[in-house]
């Protein structure tokens, strides 16, 4: 039988064996009591994680489809797309295929959306809602969120969308007091869950919005969330075995302690970085706004890139990304996210050097 080979990519991460049994466990109905107990259990801590008093909600997708129906359900007017990477310049497409006003403020892969170009859009009047990805998994850029939210702040009829899927659980973010008005996650990256799953939370803002925006469509309607949810239930039948594996995956969350989990993403991304700088490589992501759950490593040496990983994965079983998009080669990427710990991250940076 061949070994496993353990994800170091930015998602989908490793799944621990303890949250696949959690995942396997019997199932039960979705409108059944037992299903209402598990929502009910687990919520005060989705909470707690999203840093909310708002519901958290469930939604068997992945968060792709929550991205949508943000659009969806809160765009009247227009939508300024902040575009920085491959995912948040996706944002922009998705908007436009939903039939939106969209617009873009674009800047260079690698580079940060700064909080007064922003400002000068917004001034325009032309936009009713925000479309930001916090971490930008495909450059490894980490956006100045409080700032971020500071600029909105003068304009109280802007919704905020606000993407935290490689960032949620690996860092701080407290939704109400930034003023987030959309704040979505999926489950494959630093939760560690397998994917196919997303959550997130919205303002009374949002709701409103929502409320006066037509064809909404009915799976992923805001609204119809909201009035499932306070049932403790969902509008359509979830991923049942994914609700228990977020279940278990919240108890080791709390069990670890938040700052314990935050401070040690941020230590084993330390531990990356300063692997990329003893090997003579590079940052892709500018200084200062790099993300804390994975690096980007610009390919300054000119390697092969895809026979790098290639026989990474061959010698130790180790699987890293070669780049993505139109940066696929010319940089590779490395994940410290999820369960990830000070003696695994030390353990692939010694294959990397290995095999370099």
């Amino acid at each position: 039988m061949r070994p496993h080979d353990k994800l170091f990519i930015p998602g989908p991460v490793e799944v621990s064996e303890k949250t696949w049994e959690a995942f396997s466990r019997p199932l039960i109905g979705h409108r059944s009591e037992d299903f209402r107990n598990l929502y009910r259990e687990i919520h005060p801590k989705l909470q707690t994680l999203f840093g909310t008093n708002q519901p958290v909600f469930l939604s068997t997708s992945s968060a792709w489809g929550v991205m949508e129906a943000s659009i969806r359900n809160t765009v009247d007017r227009g939508v300024l797309c902040c575009m920085c990477g491959a995912f948040s310049d996706k944002w922009f497409d998705v908007a436009k295929r939903c039939g939106k006003n969209a617009e873009p403020l674009q800047v260079e892969w690698g580079k940060h959306i700064a909080p007064q170009d922003l400002d000068r859009q917004l001034a325009t009047g032309k936009f009713d809602t925000v479309t930001l990805t916090h971490s930008e998994t495909s450059t490894g850029v980490m956006n100045p969120l409080p700032e971020i939210c500071c600029a909105l702040a003068k304009y109280p009829d802007v919704v905020l969308i606000v993407d935290t899927v490689s960032s949620f659980s690996g860092v701080k973010i407290d939704m109400d007091a930034l003023g987030i008005d959309v704040m979505l996650t999926g489950a494959q990256k630093a939760l560690a869950l397998p994917p196919g799953f997303a959550l997130f939370s919205v303002s009374n803002k949002a709701f409103e919005r929502a409320n006066k925006v037509p064809n909404r469509g009915f799976y992923f309607d805001f609204l119809e969330f909201k009035n499932e949810q306070a049932q403790w239930m969902t509008p359509s039948t979830p991923s049942i075995g994914h609700v228990h594996a977020l279940q278990s995956k919240l108890d080791e969350i709390f069990e670890e302690g938040l700052e314990k989990r935050y401070a040690r993403h941020a230590r084993t991304n330390v531990l990356v970085h300063d692997w990329v700088r003893r090997s003579g490589f590079d940052f892709f992501a500018e200084e200062g706004f790099r993300t804390k759950t994975l690096t980007c490593v610009k390919n300054t040496k000119g390697i092969d890139v895809l026979d790098f990983a290639r026989r990474l994965r061959e010698k130790h079983h180790l699987v890293i990304d070669p780049g993505y998009g139109k940066i696929r080669g010319q940089t590779f990427r490395l994940s410290n996210m999820g369960d990830e710990t000070d003696e695994t991250v030390s353990h692939l940076l010694a294959c990397l050097d290995d095999v370099l």
